[in-house]
């Protein structure tokens, strides 16, 4: 029986594995690396850690950052590009996990491999997930602020985005620590949806109604930074603040004594890693189904590493977070 060259192609595809043609390769893959927005400073340095390291090893990338801040109606949209661009590997976080998933399953079908990174992305076939502990970092992070409290005083939480899997872990974090501390009083918490503008507008709102605040906690830099801009125009300058992710802006606050703490979400460490295991997979390798990355916290005695520009700093490989 004849074989038509059609049908050799497929079989062809089939064998090594992939119809986007991810099998193994010596270099020249071309990576689709996903953000959320182009204004938080996180995502600058997942950028960053993906761009060193895919040039570390040889490929190339493309990335897909919505021109609007997580605009979920662009997300879609180069989804769908990417099911007609056809890259080797695609690195992803969702802008809603639920609205996503379903585009996602399908390029994972059509044989697109993705690694899920920084953001976990639903229930999906993923080579692998690669991030850090939310709930333990909002847990640690609370925990020192409420250490430095002396085990009691009047708190208020400014959380992420309801029903996003970061903020909802973070948030679940400061709860944890909160019921472990019978003398820190929760005056309110609230969605800033880790935004600066939003952290200063619920900061300024929160002073209005309660007179004394001891500490807030902030699930994003960016949001403590726009709290810190509240505090410090109502002259309030002897509130405790703590944040999580450690961009560069947030630890000069540290060394500077405005922010009194910070819980490390490396975003150039998970771009980093994320990258390396991604063409290490295509090319061959097994790939644990998930690493995550522990998270320092970040003071004034131990901030100096986090000042470091990101064109400066070193990827660290998968190798050093998988347990041997």
């Amino acid at each position: 029986m004849r074989i038509t060259r059609s049908i050799r192609c497929v079989l062809a595809a089939v064998i090594c594995g992939t119809l986007f043609n991810s099998a193994a390769r010596a270099d020249g893959e071309v990576i689709a690396a996903f953000t959320k927005n182009q204004v938080d400073p996180h995502f600058e340095g997942v950028r960053a850690g993906v761009a060193q390291m895919a040039e570390k090893m040889r490929a190339t990338v493309k990335y897909y950052t919505p021109t609007k801040p997580n605009n979920i109606t662009e997300g879609m949209s180069q989804l769908e590009d990417v099911g007609v661009t056809k890259p080797n590997l695609m690195l992803f976080m969702p802008i809603d996990a639920k609205a996503q998933l379903p585009t996602i399953k399908r390029l994972i079908e059509s044989g697109l491999p993705i690694i899920n990174y920084n953001d976990r992305g639903g229930d999906a076939p993923y080579l692998s997930f690669v991030g850090q502990d939310d709930y333990k970092l909002g847990y640690d992070i609370a925990k020192t602020l409420f250490d430095h409290l002396g085990g009691k005083g009047n708190v208020v939480i400014l959380e992420g985005v309801k029903g996003s899997t970061t903020g909802d872990e973070r948030k679940r974090g400061f709860d944890a620590a909160a019921k472990d501390y019978p003398n820190i009083k929760v005056l309110a918490s609230q969605p800033a949806n880790f935004q600066r503008l939003l952290g200063m507008q619920t900061m300024e709102n929160l002073i209005q109604q309660f007179s004394t605040i001891d500490g807030v906690i902030a699930a994003a830099d960016a949001s403590a930074l726009g709290a810190i801009e509240a505090l410090n125009a109502a002259g309030r300058k002897n509130v405790a603040v703590v944040s999580i992710n450690g961009v560069p802006e947030a630890v000069e606050a540290v060394k500077a004594g405005s922010l009194l703490a910070i819980a490390e979400f490396d975003g150039f460490k998970i771009g980093c890693v994320a990258t390396a295991m991604g063409l290490n997979a295509i090319r061959g390798q097994s790939a644990p189904k998930q690493i995550t990355i522990p998270g320092a916290i970040i003071t004034k005695a131990n901030y100096a590493p986090w000042l470091v520009p990101y064109k400066d700093r070193t990827c660290p490989t998968p190798d050093a977070y998988i347990a041997k």
